[in-house]
Order: structure tokens, then C-alpha cells, then sequence
């Protein structure tokens, strides 16, 4: 069995469910075994944390669903806006998936450009205050 954090060989620690009753199926699991106690921990912090349900998206991740909505708009009224999804082929379907994830990604990565360019201007200003340049040596 793996380690359920980091897919390393499992080595007998495990963890369950307390909110759930003796006797219960869902308050055991096979499945949520750990290599070590640093993984077992940080597994149950996030378990206790979020009660085991999904974690609620952020600001950015929000951002990102909203700009899926015109490429999956453009595409949509491309094959049709009246044909229900049912009625989609398979490859309308992935291309539909493809759509929508790739215009998730985009946004994702270029936010994170966004402020990693930011985060440069600000370490550079910060530099260049302190007299040093951001040359071929310099670590920016």
C-alpha cells in the first residue's frame, strides 16, 4: 500500500474517521495509510480543517472558473445551444472538457505570471534601494 500524501510505501500508521460511529463503514478506510508521522499528521490537520469535504476555492481559482465561461460559450454556440449535452458525440464532449480546462490553466498560470512579475518589480526596487544591481550574478 501507498502512502496517501506522498505515494511513498505505506508503513503501518492509518487514521479514522472520529465523526463518524463505531461500526460505520466510511469510519475506516484502507485507502488512508501513511509512510511516516509528518504525513499522517498533515493529512489529519486537513481533515479536521475541512471536516473531509472540499476546501473552498480561492479568489484566483473563482477568477480562473469565470474566465471559462466565453470559451465555453463560443464553443457551445458552435455546435448547437439548443442540443442537449446528452446529445453531444464523444468528441464533442472532450473537445467541450478541453475547452473549459484549458481556459482554467490559462488564467491560473497567467495570474501566477501576474504576480510573480510583481513579486520581481518588488525585490528589484528593494535591491536597487540597497545599491545593488540585478546583473549576470545577481540572484533575480
Amino acid at each position: 500500500m501507498k502512502c496517501i500524501v506522498c505515494h511513498r510505501q505505506a508503513k503501518g500508521y492509518g487514521w479514522f474517521n472520529t465523526r463518524r460511529k463505531r461500526g460505520d463503514p466510511q469510519r475506516y478506510s484502507d485507502q488512508w495509510v501513511f509512510c511516516s508521522r509528518r504525513c499522517q499528521e498533515s493529512f489529519s490537520k486537513l481533515m479536521n480543517k475541512t471536516e473531509g469535504q472540499m476546501i473552498d476555492p480561492s479568489e484566483m481559482e473563482i477568477a480562473a472558473m469565470h474566465a471559462c465561461l466565453a470559451p465555453l460559450g463560443e464553443y457551445v454556440g458552435d455546435i448547437g445551444m439548443q442540443r442537449p449535452l446528452a446529445d453531444y458525440s464523444r468528441d464533442e464532449v472532450l473537445m467541450l472538457i478541453d475547452v473549459v480546462v484549458t481556459a482554467y490553466q490559462d488564467c491560473m498560470v497567467a495570474e501566477h505570471e501576474r504576480m510573480a512579475a510583481k513579486d520581481r518589480a518588488f525585490f528589484e526596487e528593494r535591491l536597487a534601494r540597497q545599491g545593488l544591481a540585478t546583473g549576470k550574478g545577481a540572484p533575480f
